[in-house]
């Protein structure tokens, strides 16, 4: 019979590991609840005779994607943390937990993990050894777990670290794909009536003897310079836009580019406000799992995705390696608020500089979350009215031939 490793609290909020006999996942989850338990985690044993000696064994899987997404890797923190948190050995957990991803690539990397710690190197250097799917936080993190020998609360850490990334992500992407959508339907109604409907009217009007007014004739000669130079146009946005990557994808160019959204009227405030989110919830994790503050400036430098706060947090470390007061090196940089160098200030004299970056991110996620509303809740009237008035003038612009013609007729 199928054999499950659990994690569960009882009444009491403790927690309690270990391993139950089942026919079916659903029906271990039921034998665990009918112990008064709550259940936390269920992940089967699924291996064959190898939990008991420790060894790695070979694992048939049927992955469905090629890459490694951002879940990919929080369910197989999640996972990992809960088997290491019952007992199980971390290459038994590996194994246990590589028969069950859906990614080939992460499938590949956890045999390749196995084989390396056969080898005899430790799990952080095996995970090094990947730096394209385990960044340097995920190493550090796993390599101050196993010095503290608490590697599954550091992983479970991580895993709650991952999953709020990957929740904020997706709040942020949701917010802005309505008004995307709404943009772009505008646009199309533009571009349809301006090519199809505008020249059909013109043709029209060519069998009168008219004077066209002035609108209409404006936006006859749009519609005539839109059709006949569309693809010079289409091509034309084209470059515009490679040349635009071409330029972002160098340091300088992506440098200037990061500097112009931090100066952009109401947004740049967005996009700060963002950075410093992403810089104190990693900040917050490697702390609080023990990495000392020097190496959690230097891996966070390595980490974030912004050229220009990444000089900003090197030049913050170099301080603090000269024995500078983290709050004076935050205030030194220029970029931080006084409220966040009052609060770190705070933090680092109590020894709460954790607790601190927690608060810290939960303020700044919580200005984007009210940005992000009031952006979409502003933006959805706008494009409205905005794309309705061009539709409006075109109208207008349609049908006054049409008034002129009726009077010369009357």
């Amino acid at each position: 019979m199928p054999k499950f490793y659990y994690v569960a609290r009882n009444r009491a909020g403790v927690k309690e590991t270990g391993k139950v006999e089942a026919p079916s996942q659903d029906d271990a989850v039921a034998i665990i609840q009918s112990k008064s338990l709550t259940v936390v985690n269920v992940i089967p044993e699924s291996i064959d005779n190898a939990a008991g000696s420790g060894r790695s064994v070979k694992i048939k899987s049927t992955p469905k994607h090629g890459r490694v997404t951002s879940e990919d890797l929080m369910l197989f923190c999640q996972q990992l943390s809960a088997l290491i948190g019952a007992g199980v050995t971390i290459l038994v957990s590996l194994n246990i937990i590589a028969k069950q991803v859906a990614s080939r690539k992460l499938y590949e990397v956890l045999l390749s993990l196995t084989k390396n710690m056969e080898a005899g190197l430790s799990f952080h250097e095996a995970m090094a050894m990947h730096p394209r799917v385990f960044s340097d936080l995920w190493v550090n993190l796993v390599e101050s777990g196993e010095a503290s020998g608490n590697l599954s609360v550091v992983l479970s850490r991580l895993a709650a670290y991952l999953q709020k990334n990957a929740e904020f992500k997706s709040k942020v992407v949701s917010a802005l794909i309505y008004p995307a959508i709404l943009t772009f339907a505008g646009m199309a109604a533009l571009l349809f009536m301006a090519i199809k409907i505008i020249p059909t009217f013109a043709e029209i009007f060519k069998g009168f003897d008219i004077t066209l007014p002035m609108l209409t004739q404006i936006l006859v000669g749009i519609s005539g310079f839109l059709r006949r130079y569309f693809f010079v146009l289409i091509l034309a946005v084209g470059g515009i836009i490679f040349t635009f990557r071409k330029y972002t994808a160098t340091k300088p160019g992506r440098k200037s580019f990061e500097n112009f959204k931090f100066q952009l009227p109401v947004f740049g405030d967005f996009f700060m406000a963002l950075n410093i989110e992403r810089f104190s919830s990693g900040m917050a994790t490697l702390l609080e799992s023990g990495v000392p503050i020097l190496y959690s400036l230097e891996i966070s430098e390595r980490s974030v995705d912004n050229l220009i706060m990444a000089d900003i947090i090197r030049k913050i470390k170099e301080d603090v390696r000269e024995g500078k007061p983290f709050r004076e090196s935050l205030e030194k940089s220029g970029f931080f608020e006084p409220m966040l160098i009052q609060m770190i200030g705070i933090g680092e004299e109590i020894g709460e500089l954790p607790q601190m970056f927690k608060r810290i991110n939960s303020f700044y996620q919580e200005r984007c979350d009210t940005f992000l509303a009031r952006f979409v809740s502003m933006f959805e009237p706008f494009i409205l009215v905005f794309i309705g008035s061009l539709i409006g003038v075109m109208v207008i612009g349609m049908f006054l031939p049409i008034f002129k013609i009726a009077n010369i007729g009357g």
